[in-house]
């Protein structure tokens, strides 16, 4: 009676396995070419699997794309969440900051896609996506009224433009323009991206 269910369990795990492997690799192929770009073969052929396989997970490249976003979102909570808690609230945003920067920097799946993407449209109705971002966004949010209640951040601002300012540098071209120079190293780049966010660009005494 038991080696059923534990047949049906042993099951069970290695589909869950096969799909996050599967959103793990989408995520990383439409970090390195764009959904556009990206196909279902591309992501069925990283993981070492029939397309036909893969079809067996998500219905879709569009189903497929959004789970990969719920899963850079999860992951970007998730990094979050495991910052010290005595880590000032300024220091948490650095911390954030820092992290999208360098997976933009590794070709990595950013955090947010832009407006025009093609996949702007199914994410928009991907309740999974929107819970996930909503989660992430709170979050974020109360560390920057934090931090502007403790005098480190312009209160004049409101704080979801304190926040589109973070996501908005973690999509900047600045990145590549000053790595293609060949000047500077990516650490140092990083640090003056974090640097010209949040601590700007005037002359400090």
């Amino acid at each position: 009676m038991n080696i059923p269910q534990l047949r049906r369990s042993f099951k069970e795990q290695m589909h869950q396995a096969r799909e996050e492997a599967i959103v793990t690799a989408a995520s990383r192929l439409m970090g390195k070419k764009g959904f556009e770009a990206m196909t279902v073969d591309d992501v069925a052929c990283a993981v070492g699997i029939a397309k036909a396989s893969l079809y067996k997970h998500f219905a879709g490249k569009d189903e497929l794309c959004a789970a990969a976003m719920v899963h850079v979102v999860d992951r970007a909570a998730r990094f979050l969440r495991e910052l010290p808690a005595s880590l000032p609230p300024l220091e948490r945003m650095r911390a954030l900051l820092r992290w999208l920067l360098e997976l933009q920097l590794t070709d990595e799946m950013p955090l947010m896609l832009s407006r025009n993407s093609g996949l702007a449209g199914p994410l928009k109705a991907c309740e999974a996506y929107q819970a996930a971002l909503r989660d992430l966004h709170g979050l974020v949010i109360g560390w920057i009224e934090q931090a502007q209640q403790a005098g480190q951040i312009n209160p004049a601002l409101p704080s979801d433009v304190v926040m589109c300012a973070i996501f908005a540098r973690a999509a900047d071209p600045m990145l590549r323009l000053l790595r293609d120079r060949g000047t500077y190293s990516d650490a140092q780049i990083v640090d003056w991206a974090v640097d010209s966010c949040l601590s700007g660009l005037a002359a400090r005494a």
